[in-house]
């Protein structure tokens, strides 16, 4: 079938993207789903830093791709060996597909899936190769989703169903933002009443860590990042107190955990210095495969800290999507808080220059 889409030509283009449109938005041919794959009509998906990271190069991945890998739609086709979906039916896409066989699939969601990495890194599905093709060349799957269309192919393993009366922004938010953010705190950090969370960075990921940080009983929540905007909407969203990153350490903020969010070295440094004794750094941000940190090794040791790296928030997408959802039906999750503004496609390169600025939060694609 024919749809349109947001096609990433070339990584590292200048700046403002307006000028330079690394993006075009083209119509491309999309083949029917395979035996364990699903057709899904694209209700809304957002713009996040790891669409970002593939536009300004920090993250290579293969050309030209169709971008978006946080997207929500409806099921219009199922593939013959697919039993536990209909067509119909909301799902949520996750931009980390589990093969649910190999030695990774068996830590619980602490390790990605070895298989459905390699798909990602080839910019293909987790059954092997591309649907997705313009005037008979192949073009790439971001983060096995392809979410910036009207359409996409998607493997059954990188789906989740969430039930009637979600929302399709909601439900988007709920596969990358609200897993990754979210997920690093109910499966790393893990909250006991009276202690308290610090969350390094307030993006999407960041703020859904604060909400849902917020959701546990008696934990005292902390934001630190450098805009005055995003601590602003920390504060909006119930958070106990915020920072800058200067004037946490030098307040002498100490977290039980500290979630690092941003995605730099910098700020990983921070949550370090922000863990109190006995505490644990998770961190969750994806930084330049460049970037070099420096701590204290007699930091770690002395005060019996820990450092975990929590990719996607170390969950298990089919566990841990339904829990925020029912925590989301409950009013314990406003996820919809973290919605700064919608596009259309059309207005995409504008949206990664704005999200490149540190102005937007999580902005909603539309295709009508």
């Amino acid at each position: 079938m024919q749809i349109t889409g947001a096609v990433l030509e070339r990584s590292g283009a200048p700046r403002p993207y307006t000028e330079s449109h690394p993006i075009t938005i083209d119509e491309l041919q999309l083949d029917p789903p395979g035996p364990d794959e699903v057709l899904v009509r694209i209700g809304a998906a957002g713009v996040c830093h790891s669409d970002l990271s593939v536009v300004n190069g920090d993250r290579p991945r293969p050309l030209p791709m169709l971008l978006g890998h946080e997207a929500a739609g409806t099921v219009v086709e199922i593939g013959d060996r697919v039993r536990d979906l209909a067509v119909g039916d909301t799902v949520v896409a996750s931009f980390l597909p589990r093969c649910g066989e190999c030695r990774e699939c068996r830590t619980d969601g602490r390790v990605p899936c070895s298989r459905g990495s390699a798909a990602n890194a080839e910019a293909e599905l987790l059954g092997g190769g591309r649907r997705l093709s313009r005037g008979g060349e192949p073009v790439g799957h971001h983060l096995g989703v392809s979410g910036f269309a009207t359409h996409a192919v998607v493997h059954r393993s990188s789906l989740v169903s969430v039930g009637e009366g979600v929302p399709y922004d909601v439900a988007a938010l709920m596969g990358c933002a609200v897993l990754t953010g979210g997920g690093a705190v109910v499966n790393a950090a893990r909250p006991e009443p009276g202690q308290s969370v610090v969350v390094v960075g307030l993006g999407g990921v960041g703020l859904a860590a604060i909400l849902t940080a917020l959701a546990h009983d008696d934990v005292q929540v902390i934001g630190v990042d450098m805009s005055p905007a995003k601590l602003e909407s920390a504060l909006g969203m119930g958070a106990h107190a915020v920072y800058t990153p200067d004037d946490a350490v030098a307040a002498g903020v100490m977290g039980d955990a500290v979630i690092e969010a941003a995605g730099s070295a910098r700020a990983f440094e921070t949550a370090v210095a922000l863990t109190g004794v006995g505490g644990a750094t998770v961190t969750v941000g994806l930084p330049r495969a460049d970037a070099v940190a420096e701590i204290s090794p007699l930091a770690l040791v002395s005060g019996a800290r820990s450092i975990v790296g929590s990719y996607l928030g170390s969950a298990v997408p089919s566990r841990d999507i339904p829990r925020f959802v029912e925590w989301w039906r409950a009013g314990r999750l406003p996820v919809e808080r973290l919605i700064s503004g919608r596009v259309p496609l059309s207005e995409l390169n504008a949206a990664m220059d704005d999200l490149s600025d540190g102005t937007a939060l999580r902005q909603i694609v539309t295709t009508d």
